[in-house]
């Protein structure tokens, strides 16, 4: 006789020991308790390789960084009128994204040489300081980037639109 509740059911003494290892651990329908053994050592016997992974996740690419970019162009803001902060947190956030994959993209940093050193440029002028104040003082300078960045990565051979 078989009993899956052990503990409920007082009439269990006739299973086996292994009947009642089965009843009071729940093993999956389909593996049997010498096939999970198996299967233990097969896995410890496997070399266990983890990829290589980068010390940092790897940049987005220059197209996809660019499209967050595109997507802010139809937003603005007032400065000193408390709308800002989202707005210039973010442009100046998909600026530094975009930073980043054009320096790692294949062609190299000398093909997006206007770029980078329009927001190098940039983010010389905002130092580390990213406090919506400080952001609304550059107001200009960060939408004037982004517009030109915009312009530059539209223009022909290399279209990321």
């Amino acid at each position: 006789m078989r009993c899956w509740a052990a503990a409920a059911l007082a009439s269990c003494t006739q299973d086996t020991p292994q009947d009642a290892a089965s009843a009071s651990s729940p093993a999956s329908p389909s593996a049997a308790p010498a096939d999970n053994a198996d299967n233990a050592d097969q896995a410890a016997s496997e070399p266990t390789e983890e990829p290589a992974l980068p010390a940092e996740p790897a940049p987005e690419a220059v197209r996809d960084a660019f499209a967050t970019l595109q997507a802010t162009l139809n937003d603005t803001c007032t400065p000193g009128a408390g709308d800002c902060a989202y707005f210039l947190g973010r442009v100046t956030q998909e600026l530094t994204e975009l930073d980043e994959a054009m320096r790692a993209d294949p062609k190299g940093p000398g093909h997006f040489k206007q770029p980078l050193a329009d927001m190098r440029t940039l983010f010389t002028k905002l130092g580390t300081d990213r406090s919506t104040p400080h952001l609304e003082k550059h107001f200009s300078a960060i939408v004037t980037t982004r517009d030109g960045i915009n312009t530059w990565m539209q223009d022909p051979p290399d279209d990321y639109r």
